[in-house]
């Protein structure tokens, strides 16, 4: 179990959640990749969590259940989920745009997905967390002011 920036993806379709998976395989070295194509198995292994942190790539659509219903399941432990999150949809559109913006959610790809749109949008997340880490240990007076917040 990685202490990094774990990804968990949560596809109900078997193929592009492979897909995904194989993507970010081919290049993410920033912790483990945890694929799931069923919504309470990916609630579990969340809730289960102690780390508050981590990139979630979610299907708006999950059968009965959407991916903001499963943000919602999530945010007492991962009060960043949100800002972390890439949509995945077959069809972007203005309903679904208009509930990731009110949660804070930058990133929307639409099926079928280029790799490199998703490479680029989890280079972006990880590269705001890989920032405020240079940040800490490259300034002391800043990470004791962090560690005093």
């Amino acid at each position: 179990m990685s202490k990094y920036l774990d990804v968990i993806i949560l596809d109900d379709d078997p193929q592009i959640c492979a897909l995904i998976a194989d993507i970010l395989q081919s290049f993410y070295v920033w912790g483990d990749i945890h694929p799931f194509t069923d919504f309470d198995e990916a609630l579990a292994f969340c809730q289960k969590k102690h780390l508050g942190v981590a990139l979630f790539i979610l299907d708006v659509y999950l059968g009965e259940k959407t991916a903001f219903d499963f943000l919602e399941e999530i945010l007492p432990q991962y009060a960043w989920a949100p800002e972390d999150t890439i949509i995945i949809t077959g069809n972007a559109s203005d309903d679904i745009v208009n509930k990731c913006i009110p949660l804070n959610i930058n990133y929307l790809i639409e099926k079928p997905m280029k790799a490199y749109t998703l490479k680029l949008a989890v280079r972006a997340i990880v590269g705001k967390y890989t920032l405020f880490a240079k940040r800490i240990l490259g300034n002391p007076d800043f990470a004791r002011n962090v560690a005093n917040l």
